[in-house]
């Protein structure tokens, strides 16, 4: 069985520096939770960084650290206090997370925090190179780690990889402001398997990686050269029991046993049995909306001035960042807002914004979520928000109304909830207003159906889930590669050919024997290929013919004083060898007319699209587009030409970012087909890119050695990953 390995910047464990030792102990949190089980499973390792700056320690300290997490099965990644400095606190938290949360105002572009960030997760690939053998799997986690997929993969790639990112990926509007941008795609497309916690962060992905690298993707692929890459959207869940099994066991508590904040908060309704809480609980993030979140409940307040002295808001901001400047403005901002809110509304028995800024025990946090008739979460943006299902799990009696911020990710899965605009806060005002004034019917039926689905996908679901995706890409790619032209398949292929009297080959053009250019005319042979045709001519037993979509003007200007045969514009035309163009079928182009409006219009529409036009057929390109635009424009088309095509017998064919218009019954198997019938070969080969080949590759004898250039399904019997590999292999071709 294959290991699993996880690799997150944090190890699952705290360790505590004693006298003369060190301790370990869990962390607590949802990755340490649903991850503590997986590794050690499938008998994996978990590397990260141990939480202490090696500048910190002896050596004997490190090597003692290293051995306690031995028996835990971890690995560490120790890093000094300036990496810590440059990589964490600089590039992750001064670039990344502020760009993903589309606050670029507080990004810091510094030239020495990426170098660092390159440095760290270099670290920590080598780290995973040394335990990782191949067959395995490795799961890495979040932003601080988006370059080390590509290292990996780049040294084993018969690792199957999966990374998953926790924060939300913005738009392509806002992630091409990074200078690092396309380094930190192609870290990420190293992964097999790429995880996002909502299909809107999926797309935002495959949006960057159209436009900045311009790759194919196809629904949830990623087509590669050499493999596709799966991406999917898996919403992470919570410990779903853990939450529900505390607060059973703290309503069944008796008095005396319950914790001092409990019996606070039992003393406050016994005071006023009317009350209501409402509950807010963040880390200090300017992502969290919690000004906001102030201005909206005095909102609340001034609008609906019977709620005085009847409801208070629990605000729980727990400590992060304090040494950095922004942060400490939010804190100053909190700490004024709270002071004139409770100034303003607030009486000798009433405290409108009851403000905690600290981090509280789990079972206190339970004791919150028991208690409070409303959970208020309302950041301006955030990946998931695990807050939100923790509170629907802790409420045990059904009752409760969450309102949560359309932009957090865990609102895809809250249907039931009170959905708002972080930033109207007259709607958050209102929504309060609902949410105390709900009837107690409305909400246990809200709730339940909110329990049911967060019990369904709870994190364990989450984890194996995504464990299966791998399992699910990794048969995918071997399957994918199992018609790959292998050193061995190559050797068979060249001795059969060596063998063979009399040798038919092949050849499409673009794509095939050269790489796509933006202008189709700047595709023309390069030196390279002129020698490599010249060698396969020369051997009177092969028998060359390029067969291509391209106009027959082109192509012989190009190749005509090579001994080659040219089959054009699909199979209408044909050039033997010292012969005149003859034409295959009997075709007219008197359709042109009524089909080249139709392509002008979405050429008018559609900037950076031309029409070139052929003898008998029209073609669109549209690689020079905006890519989304493109491919919807490319549907608009096919769309709108497939009524007029059918009735005039005409065929749409696609191509690499082009759509062809020409007459039916006519294709690269038909014309290859024809040009066989007169002569018997003992060998033929056949290569091509597209699904114009696929017709060559299916009416082609059983026998030949058909070849598809590019990691995509297919009707030949074998693949190659690129033009180079095309390249190499005439090359041998050409030497018998």
């Amino acid at each position: 069985m294959s290991k699993i390995h996880i690799v997150s910047n944090r190890l699952p464990l705290s360790i505590q520096q004693e006298e003369n030792s060190f301790s370990l102990a869990p962390s607590v949190g949802g990755l340490a939770t649903g991850m503590r089980s997986i590794y050690k499973e499938y008998g994996g390792k978990w590397i990260g960084w141990p939480g202490l700056a090696k500048d910190d320690l002896t050596e004997d300290e490190i090597l003692e650290i290293d051995d306690k997490l031995v028996d835990e099965d971890c690995l560490a990644v120790h890093l000094s206090k300036e990496e810590i400095n440059l990589y964490y606190e600089g590039f992750s938290n001064n670039v990344i997370w502020p760009l993903f949360h589309y606050f670029a105002q507080f990004i810091d572009y510094n030239h020495d925090y990426w170098e660092a960030y390159k440095k760290v997760n270099h670290k920590f690939a080598q780290k995973v190179l040394e335990v990782v053998d191949d067959g395995d799997i490795v799961w890495i986690h979040d932003y601080q780690l988006l370059l080390v997929p590509e290292l990996i993969k780049s040294v084993k790639p018969n690792v199957t990889i999966g990374f998953f990112l926790h924060i939300p990926f913005p738009s392509f509007e806002v992630f091409r402001i990074l200078p690092w941008r396309n380094e930190l795609i192609k870290g990420m497309l190293g992964a097999d398997l790429i995880g996002f916690h909502t299909y809107d962060y999926e797309r935002h992905f495959f949006s960057s990686v159209r436009r900045l690298l311009g790759y194919e993707i196809s629904f949830n692929e990623i087509h590669l050269e050499d493999r596709i890459i799966l991406a999917d959207a898996f919403p992470m869940g919570i410990d779903y029991d853990k939450f529900e099994n505390m607060a059973k066991e703290i309503a069944h508590k008796p008095l005396s046993e319950r914790s001092d904040l409990h019996r606070e908060l039992e003393k406050y309704f016994l005071v006023s049995p009317d009350r209501k809480l409402i509950l807010s609980i963040d880390r200090l993030d300017y992502t969290k909306g919690i000004p906001n979140r102030l201005h909206a409940f005095e909102k609340f307040l001034i609008k609906y001035p019977e709620f005085r002295n009847k409801v208070s808001l629990i605000m729980l901001v727990v400590p992060s960042r304090d040494e950095v400047e922004q942060y400490k403005l939010l804190k100053s901002e909190v700490d004024e807002l709270v002071g004139r809110i409770n100034g303003q509304y607030g009486g000798v028995n009433y405290t409108p914004v009851w403000y905690f800024y600290r981090s509280l025990p789990f079972e206190n946090l339970i004791e919150l979520y028991s208690t409070s008739d409303v959970a208020l979460i309302t950041p301006v943006r955030d990946g998931m928000n695990l807050v939100a299902k923790e509170y629907i799990a802790s409420r045990i009696n059904q009752s409760g109304v969450l309102i949560i911020s359309e932009m957090a990710g865990a609102v895809k899965e809250m249907g039931e909830a009170i959905i708002i605009n972080p930033n109207n806060e007259a709607e958050i005002a209102d929504s309060i207003h609902q949410a105390l004034t709900m009837s107690m019917e409305e909400q246990k039926r809200r709730m339940r159906y909110l329990q049911d689905r967060i019990r369904r996908y709870d994190v364990f679901k989450w984890s194996r889930e995504f464990i299966k995706g791998m399992k699910k890409v990794e048969k995918l790619q071997h399957n994918l590669l199992a018609k790959r032209i292998t050193p061995t398949v190559s050797r068979e292929l060249v001795e059969h050919f060596s063998k063979a009297k009399k040798r038919a080959i092949f050849l499409d053009y673009d794509g095939t024997l050269v790489d796509f250019k933006n202008d189709p005319q700047a595709a023309s042979p390069d030196a390279e290929l002129h020698k490599l045709i010249t060698a396969l001519e020369k051997n009177e037993k092969n028998t060359v013919t390029i067969i291509s979509g391209r106009d027959r003007e082109t192509l012989e200007r190009w190749l005509g004083d090579h001994k080659v045969n040219l089959i054009v514009e699909h199979g209408v035309w044909l050039k033997k060898i010292g012969e005149d163009w003859q034409m295959l079928h009997n075709i007219s182009s008197s359709w042109k007319p009524t089909i080249r409006p139709i392509l002008e219009s979405f050429v008018d529409r559609t900037p950076g699209t031309f029409i070139e036009e052929k003898n008998y057929s029209l073609v669109w390109h549209y690689r020079n587009s905006e890519p989304e635009q493109g491919e919807l424009r490319a549907n608009e088309l096919k769309d709108e030409l497939r009524e007029m095509t059918a009735n005039h017998n005409l065929e749409i064919m696609e191509g690499n970012k082009v759509i062809e218009v020409k007459a039916g019954g006519i294709n690269k198997g038909v014309a290859a087909m024809r040009f066989l019938s007169d002569t018997q070969y003992d060998s033929i080969i056949a290569l091509g890119d597209d699904w114009t080949d696929e017709y060559m590759f299916r009416e082609l004898p059983k026998s030949a050695y058909t070849i598809k250039v590019g990691m995509k399904k297919t009707e030949a019997a074998y693949k190659v990953e690129s033009v180079k590999s095309v390249r190499n292999l005439l090359k041998e071709l050409g030497k018998n």
